[in-house]
């Protein structure tokens, strides 16, 4: 089967004055073929051989392929430029020959050309065609069974996309799939729409909203802390220039940590005698001062 909007691997079945004919000769029932054209086309290709290519629909409606790399598939999130727009909707760079159209009903606001907003990619289920939505929020799945089926669970690692920026903090689109909030007062670094960052899941919460953090929490967390600090102090001859009273943004700038998640780690090594802690400096003990 070829997937409209996806990569497919097909094999090509004959060549053309136009360009390469490809087919999914590994299901029987498919009798479709798509157009590579001659400029995609890769030297010393021949027939029986199998390419991975991107399948759309061009203006007239047929499937064409492309050995380019579209900025987002369908069903993928991402900041596409406007470029232009008129009375029936707008179009967005896709990164291939074809722009994305979204129409006037899923746009939000007055999206100028030249500046980059974020658009999910669907097909239309009326024309068939792919277009796009600025509706974001609503293309994202917030059932638990959905989180369920997905292995989503506390303290998982995943992928986000920072989606959009909220008094509380910063939206995310997680794993290309669901919507998560990642607090403004647990976010140590600057951060914009469109960022991508690895994250974690603080908590599913019962209502089914997703709590987010940019650092791993619990116990695997205050681990790796300390082995950085102690790194830090061996590197610094047994000293850091933080402590205690020290500004949670300093702490941030030289370890990338927040103070709360700074104090837990340098508690746990002086519980375990291996600091002394001042108002604004650790010192490493030691084996000689241990004993």
């Amino acid at each position: 089967m070829i997937d409209i909007g996806k990569y497919n691997t097909l094999t090509v079945t004959r060549d053309t004055p136009s360009g390469l004919v490809l087919g999914d000769l590994k299901d029987p029932a498919e009798t479709d073929e798509v157009l590579l054209p001659k400029r995609y086309t890769p030297e010393d290709v021949k027939e029986g051989d199998e390419l991975e290519v991107f399948v759309y629909l061009d203006n007239e409606g047929s499937l064409i392929a492309t050995t380019k790399k579209p900025h987002a598939t369908v069903g993928q999130f991402a900041f596409l430029e406007l470029k232009e727009r008129n009375e029936f909707g707008a179009f967005f760079d896709w990164g291939i020959d074809k722009d994305v159209f979204v129409p006037y009903s899923e746009q939000v606001g007055e999206p100028e050309p030249g500046h980059k907003y974020l658009v999910f990619l669907f097909i239309d289920e009326r024309s068939g065609r792919i277009a796009g939505t600025q509706k974001w929020s609503q293309a994202t799945g917030n059932d638990p069974e959905e989180y369920v089926e997905d292995g989503l669970k506390d303290g998982m690692k995943v992928n986000l996309l920072i989606a959009q920026e909220t008094d509380a903090g910063y939206k995310a689109i997680i794993n290309n799939k669901f919507q998560g909030l990642l607090y403004r007062n647990e976010v140590f670094e600057k951060l914009n729409p469109g960022d991508v960052r690895a994250g974690f899941i603080k908590k599913i919460r019962d209502d089914g909203k997703i709590d987010l953090a940019l650092q791993q929490q619990g116990f695997g967390l205050i681990t790796d802390t300390r082995q950085l600090l102690l790194e830090k102090l061996k590197a610094g001859n047994g000293k850091i220039s933080l402590g205690d009273k020290s500004d949670p943004d300093e702490i941030y700038e030289k370890l990338h940590m927040s103070k709360k998640v700074f104090k837990k780690t340098i508690g746990g090594l002086y519980k375990d005698r291996l600091i002394v802690v001042g108002d604004f400096e650790i010192r490493l003990l030691s084996e000689e001062t241990t004993k």
